[in-house]
């Protein structure tokens, strides 16, 4: 019965290598329960409550997948668009934790209109591949230096704004978790950046920087901390909607880039090579973010590492379901996953960093039409700490190159709104102050 509702004898695939692949993909990103409460905390979330909603919202959506959508493919809580939250919106907007997930909701359902009104395909292609991929490379830049600096690598300094830190127990502790996530990666073998994590908090357990758990399992789980708080009036204001256009336009591209390149590998793709309920997997991806938002965590979005799944012969629904249930088990280990201390995750996202630097290769360097706006994405990004900023530099300065080389009529409709809301973004919480010294002036 199981075979014949997820047609495994026409994808040419077994419920064991369902089975293995589901763990496969399970154990590529398991690293998400611990690095996803550690980045959403720094917002003022609580981070017990953080670690639950996380494998219950990557397991509710993959299972969704899993069963309506029948694709090998798993979702969770974005990396780089939980960076966005904590430090874009919160930390940086100045806004509550409870608005920022209304923001998130908002642009799930923004997200979810595009998809059934066919305006995604638009938005998609009005933005040039190089520029997509910069977004990729700058917020990986990002999270690297997050990674840096929660590691103790990378610290404030008063004459040059950031130095080298001093190699104190913790960050060898931390720098060891990192060499043997690289050392596993080299070798292929899958959970590498889980593995370093778990290693990096024994060492800190028996160098005694931190207390062995009170217990090993839970069945206790409180996520009322962070569950149904979202302020989704709150987020309807002007001022933000460029923030909410900004999650809106990473997750969809983030889940693009994902979907086209696992469902290839996978062979879900028709005779035109078009791949097989897109349109389904981008409205589960929106719905996913809605969820997620009221169970009180960033944008859901659909995961690469799914593709280490594929690539053990995952062809459909059941490795994702196989996943999702995975997660529900690891809420059993909410206590244990408590206990790992910032510097043991902090190497994980500067693994993540590099992974989406891989990206770079897709920017076409000779053609500075292109280039330069890439290029100000990437540095605005990492250097302002601002994902939306850089995003907004970026689109800005494509359009006035554009303009100023003649070539107006190259920029596409939708790229104009993407400009135009670019603009509003930057100068919407500066025109209060602009507009009283226009006065002054008169």
């Amino acid at each position: 019965m199981i075979g014949k509702y997820f047609g495994l004898r026409e994808r040419q695939t077994t419920v064991r290598i369902e089975v293995v692949a589901g763990l496969t993909t399970f154990l590529t990103m398991a690293y998400i329960i611990f690095v996803n409460p550690a980045i959403l905390s720094e917002a003022g979330m609580d981070k017990q409550a953080l670690i639950a909603v996380t494998c219950i919202v990557t397991a509710v959506a993959t299972l969704i997948v899993g069963i309506f959508a029948n694709a090998p493919i798993a979702m969770a809580p974005g990396m780089g668009l939980n960076a966005f939250f904590a430090y874009s919106l919160v930390l940086d907007g100045k806004i509550g934790w409870e608005t920022a997930l209304g923001v998130v909701f908002l642009s799930g359902l923004f997200f979810l209109l595009l998809t059934l009104l066919g305006l995604r395909k638009k938005l998609v292609e009005a933005i040039p591949v190089g520029l997509i991929s910069a977004i990729s490379v700058g917020i990986g830049l990002f999270i690297t230096f997050i990674g840096l600096v929660k590691l103790g690598v990378v610290v404030n300094n008063e004459a040059t704004l950031v130095s080298a830190g001093k190699l104190t127990p913790s960050v060898l502790i931390g720098l060891g978790g990192l060499i043997l996530m690289v050392f596993l990666e080299t070798k292929k073998i899958k959970g590498a950046l889980l593995l370093g994590i778990l290693f990096s908090t024994v060492l800190a357990v028996v160098f005694g920087d931190i207390e062995k758990p009170a217990q090993l399992i839970s069945l206790h789980l409180d996520i009322k901390a962070v569950a149904l708080r979202l302020d989704i009036f709150g987020a309807l204001k002007w001022g933000l909607f460029g923030s909410i256009f900004s999650l809106m336009f990473m997750d969809m591209f983030d889940s693009v880039g994902t979907l086209v390149a696992c469902c290839h590998q996978a062979n879900m793709v028709d005779k035109e090579n078009r791949i097989k309920g897109l349109d389904r997997l981008l409205g589960i991806d929106a719905v996913a973010t809605m969820i997620g938002a009221l169970f009180g965590t960033s944008t859901t979005t659909s995961y690469i590492e799914s593709a280490a799944g594929i690539e053990q012969g995952g062809r459909s629904g059941l490795a994702s379901v196989v996943t999702g249930l995975l997660f529900l088990l690891a809420l059993l280990f909410v206590p244990v996953v408590g206990i790992v201390p910032e510097y043991a995750t902090a190497p994980a996202l500067i693994m993540v960093g590099l992974f989406m630097m891989k990206e770079v290769k897709s920017i076409d360097f000779t053609n500075l039409e292109e280039a330069f706006p890439a290029f100000i994405i990437m540095v605005m990004i990492a250097l302002s700490y601002s994902i939306s900023t850089g995003l907004a530099f970026g689109f800005i300065s494509f359009a006035l190159i554009k303009i100023v080389s003649g070539k107006a009529a190259d920029i596409k409709p939708a790229m104009w709104v993407i400009a135009v809301l670019s603009v509003l973004f930057l100068v919407l919480d500066q025109l209060p102050a602009l507009v009283e010294q226009f006065k002054s002036v008169i």
